[in-house]
């Protein structure tokens, strides 16, 4: 059953801390347009407080959900329990991108362990917070986060990450820009 709250309370705040992935889904306003929905692990998702999130977005092959919330802020947060109690929690709101040429950069920086390939922020703001019983999610044991991503981009070092966000993180799927290509 269902259950809606005005907020991430306290014990939802403490199964989100125990989650080692969430997913991220937004949408473009076009009916033509994909949606995109984005599993996240690595230590990378902050509750600000309780109706704010934030997540430190490392650099992928592509950049949906930037573009997404530049076009029209939806967006959508889910945690899946895949072991113990059955349970997902899906928060809504409207977010934004934040990149490093933004006054707010270093203050919400601060509350993420320094990674490789810190592409961007996003932050949203939580207008709706929904529980439902996750019965159907099977149970699984967690071994350990991949390290492919924080090695590649090690590898790639800060001239070959800006050279592939010129690449491949400018523009959508659909053709929406992203904040990246409008910087400079």
């Amino acid at each position: 059953m269902a259950k809606v709250f005005d907020c991430i309370t306290d014990e939802l705040q403490q199964f989100i801390a125990k989650q080692h992935m969430f997913f991220v889904a937004t949408a473009p306003l076009s009916a033509a347009g994909h949606v995109n929905l984005s599993p996240k692990g690595l230590d990378s998702f902050r509750i600000l407080s309780p109706n704010r999130v934030a997540y430190l977005d490392l650099t992928g092959s592509g950049n949906e959900t930037s573009a997404h919330l530049h076009e029209n802020g939806r967006i959508t947060f889910m945690f899946c329990a895949f072991q113990g109690k059955p349970l997902i929690l899906r928060l809504y709101g409207k977010g934004q991108t934040i990149l490093s040429t933004s006054p707010a950069w270093e203050v919400l920086l601060s509350h993420f362990s320094d990674m490789p390939g810190i592409r961007q922020l996003v932050v949203a703001d939580i207008d709706r917070v929904q529980t439902s019983c996750g019965s159907g999610v099977p149970l699984y044991d967690y071994q350990a986060q991949r390290q492919a991503l924080l090695k590649w981009a090690e590898t790639k070092g800060p001239d070959g990450l800006q050279q592939y966000h010129q690449q491949k993180n400018l523009i959508s799927i659909d053709g929406l820009p992203t904040p990246l290509g409008m910087e400079g």
